[in-house]
Order: C-alpha cells, then structure tokens, then sequence
C-alpha cells in the first residue's frame, strides 16, 4: 500500500473513531430509531470514502452532520416515520450518566432519580419547537459550536444564538414552574 492510500486510510479511520458515537446518536435523534441510525452513519462515512479529503478538511465534523442529517432525514420522509427521535438517543446511552460514568455502578436509587430527570428533561424538550430542540441538542448532547451548527442546520450564527437562548430560557421557566407546583403539592399535604 503506498503512502498516500495509508494516509487516507488513517484519516478515514480517525474520523470513525472521533464522529461515529455522536453521529448515531444525532441519528437516532432524528430517527428514533438507532438500527436505521446506524445504517444511516455508514451511509454517510461511505459518502466520506468518495470525498476528497481536500474537500472536508476544516469542516470535516460539519460536513459529516450535514450529509447525515440530509440522509436522515430522506429515510424519513420515505418511511413517513413520526416516532419519538430523543427516546432512542437515550437508549443508546442508556448506561452512561451524565459525567461519563457506568450507570450499572451506581445503586438503584441513584439509577431512578436519574432516570426519573432524563425522562423529566427530554418531556420539557419536546415541548420546544423543533428548531430549538436541534440546535440545544446539537451545542449540549454533540458540543458543536454555533458555527457548525449553523453549517449543520442551515440557520445564521446569530439565530443559533438566538434558539439557545430562547430555548433554555423556556425550558428554565418550565423547570421552575414545575418545581414550583411540586413544592405546592408537597406543601399541602
């Protein structure tokens, strides 16, 4: 093999290691399905292998989210698919918490309570408008920055910035407020 084709080889194989995970669970967001999320990751890293790395360096992991959400999305539009997209994001992670560690180590009640929050914030994020859902999971779950989210979603800088804002600015109210019945609930019992 000479030493361009090893090169190659080596770069494709970093981009697999470094985007596949966070590109499954961009898909199975979309989806909500992961198997199709999967196929539609190795759609888009075959894409990859036909690129020329020229065309991508830079931009690679922007690039990658672009072409897997346009894939995504035609499968979904051909399987008129409307099932729940953050419900299978969170079951691929089913066993990972928050910072990272196993949640088979934790005891069950610490795997309820944060079982009981992930499913109290993914019910809060899907009363956000779409717009706003995709670009707090893209900046939170994938820590893209605006700009490739931008580039991802096709919005400007400043109205990523803008979705945020907004979006957290909702789902902080929507915390609050909820605590807040719950505290009254407890209050009068």
């Amino acid at each position: 093999m000479d030493h361009q084709a090893l090169d190659r080889e080596e770069w494709l194989l970093a981009a697999l290691a470094r985007f596949e995970r966070r590109l499954c669970l961009y898909a199975a967001r979309l989806l909500g399905d992961a198997e199709r999320a999967r196929d539609v990751v190795q759609e888009t890293f075959l894409r990859l292998c036909s690129e020329r790395r020229s065309h991508v360096d830079g931009h690679l992991g922007e690039w990658l989210f672009t072409v897997c959400k346009h894939r995504a999305l035609d499968v979904r539009a051909k399987e008129n698919s409307m099932q729940t997209t953050v419900k299978n994001a969170v079951e691929l992670q089913l066993h990972e918490t928050a910072d990272g560690r196993d949640s088979r180590r934790l005891d069950p009640a610490q795997i309820a309570e944060q079982s009981e929050e992930q499913g109290r914030v993914a019910a809060l994020l899907e009363r956000l408008p779409a717009n706003q859902r995709e670009v707090l999971y893209l900046k939170f779950q994938q820590g893209l920055s605006y700009k490739e989210i931008g580039k991802v979603t096709g919005h400007s800088v400043g109205n990523v910035g803008f979705l945020i804002h907004t979006g957290m600015k909702t789902l902080r109210g929507k915390v609050a407020s909820d605590d807040q019945v719950a505290k009254q609930k407890d209050g009068t019992r």
